[in-house]
């Protein structure tokens, strides 16, 4: 019996997380959208997290640990997101990252939650951070941080008196639809139309018609990149010449690609991006570019920065401890002069939620134009 027992102790010691053992790999697994329509956003984000786990290795790791980091297919399904966060929980890991898509994290978020493990995720869905789940990080502005700085733009500088949204229906547009609504009534501007669409639709004719029909004095699009770029042609067929205004996901590179002539004109507010004026995020843009030969979007700098948030919340606690791991990132303030992997100074507070420099943004001539850099809400 003690022979059992002592068996018993020996088994349960080998069988202790990756993440206790002295020289284990730090192990990290990523649940995102390598198929399906979000591709773009998986892919993206992915990569970034790869070439940031290469980087810190390279350089002996996190705490003289290296990083092992598994990479899971949502099919851009949240169902399939569900259980594969729970597949990723069953193999305990030090932490999550991702969903990319805003619905896919909400489902999700209860089961990190509940197994105490840190979740840092690209969902931009404002209500995310706002529910209470303590796990739950972003890489990027939630739209409560952005669509102030966007109503703002389009209230005072383009002087719009009434203004058509044209969202996706699903959580992220959902979310950003309500908060811009809100910003733009707010400050005394009309929503003219409010034109609802689904995630992968093709054809925009008929939403382009029942914008022109609004007379607006700007066009506000909140799509995801694929259908951003299909809706820009579509203006464009159709002769439509108010301002188009969106946020990260109207003028980021893909959709620059996908949209080609179509994108000129479009301008928006940008939380990431590699033309800012900024030399870390250019350096990361370059290196990115020479490893899988395109430029990056926002959502593969949101990888990126995941990556080197949690070896900042981890070297401050001076141990690699997982479930310590969700305390140590909140309030957590990373200097890019101390970390230059987190390429821009920023702020986590309290709910998850990013304070940091953004951009505001054109497209001219098939590229990026960045007119403008906003400051940290909190200066």
């Amino acid at each position: 019996m003690k022979l059992f027992a002592a068996t018993l102790l020996v088994s349960a010691a080998f069988a202790a997380p990756a993440f206790a053992q002295n020289n284990a790999p730090i192990k990290i697994i990523n649940v995102g959208e390598l198929s399906g329509p979000g591709a773009t956003v998986g892919t993206n984000f992915k990569n970034s997290a790869d070439l940031a786990v290469a980087e810190i290795n390279a350089k002996g790791g996190i705490l003289g640990r290296k990083i092992e980091i598994v990479h899971l297919d949502t099919q851009s399904n949240p169902g399939v997101a569900r259980a594969l966060v729970q597949k990723a929980i069953d193999e305990n890991p030090y932490a999550i990252m991702g969903p990319g898509y805003s619905g896919s994290v909400k489902v999700s978020a209860p089961l990190a939650a509940q197994a105490g493990i840190a979740q840092v995720m690209g969902g931009e869905a404002a209500e995310l951070t706002q529910l209470g789940f303590g796990t739950l990080f972003r890489t990027s502005f939630g739209q409560q941080s952005s669509m102030p700085k966007i109503a703002k733009y389009i209230a005072d500088n383009l002087k719009a008196k009434n203004v058509a949204v044209i969202w996706v229906n699903n959580d992220f547009g959902k979310g950003g639809r309500d908060m811009v609504t809100k910003e733009l009534t707010a400050r005394g501007v009309k929503i003219a139309a409010d034109i609802s669409t689904e995630a992968g639709q093709a054809d925009f004719a008929a939403d382009v018609v029942k914008a022109k029909n609004a007379n607006p004095d700007a066009i506000f699009i909140y799509l995801n990149e694929e259908e951003s770029a299909r809706a820009l042609r579509e203006l464009k067929r159709q002769g439509v010449t108010v301002p188009l205004v969106g946020e990260t996901t109207l003028i980021g590179q893909k959709v620059i690609e996908l949209a080609g002539d179509a994108a000129n004109g479009a301008r928006g507010h940008i939380g990431l991006t590699v033309d800012a004026p900024n030399d870390n995020l250019k350096a990361y843009g370059k290196k990115f570019q020479e490893k899988y030969n395109y430029i990056p979007d926002h959502n593969g700098i949101k990888g990126y920065l995941g990556v080197y948030m949690i070896k900042a919340a981890t070297e401050k606690m001076g141990k690699v401890d997982q479930k310590g791991l969700p305390d140590a990132l909140k309030g957590l303030t990373i200097l890019a002069a101390q970390e230059p992997g987190i390429l821009m100074d920023l702020t986590i507070d309290k709910n998850g939620d990013l304070d940091r420099d953004s951009f505001l943004a054109f497209v001219e001539n098939g590229k990026q134009i960045v007119k403008e850099t906003l400051p940290k809400m909190s200066k």
